[in-house]
């Protein structure tokens, strides 16, 4: 069974950029290039909030909230998914997750979700 763990993160100021990776280990490049796999999100005081899927054949899907800002990529031989993060507001200050579906609706101690990396946007 894959788990999935992020990198990157950290502190950036407003209008600047990020990527966040996201690499699945336990499963063969094979399974992972037909595993989709969501970029979540959640800000102090709220719920988990969907951002994008990356599809195991390279699209993907965007909540309309950050479609024109956050893009997904993903590099099958590397059995990883990147989220990059462009025009940051400091609304975007979070932590983000990467997630297996089916995850649910939080990522509190879900086993199908990594252990998400914090974005902090700030001047």
């Amino acid at each position: 069974e894959g788990r999935v763990a992020e990198s990157g993160g950290g502190l950036a100021q407003p209008g600047g950029s990020m990527t966040l990776s996201c690499v699945e280990s336990g499963v063969s490049k094979y399974i992972f290039a037909v595993t989709d796999i969501d970029w979540v999100r959640q800000a102090p005081g709220e719920g988990l909030e969907y951002l994008a899927r990356s599809y195991g054949d390279g699209s993907a899907h965007y909540d309309s909230s950050i479609r024109d800002r956050f893009t997904v990529s993903r590099d099958n031989e590397k059995n990883t998914v990147y989220l990059h993060l462009n025009s940051l507001q400091t609304t975007d200050t979070a932590m983000y997750y990467c997630a297996l579906l089916p995850y649910g609706t939080t990522c509190t101690d879900n086993p199908l979700c990594g252990p998400g990396v914090r974005v902090t946007v700030s001047s």
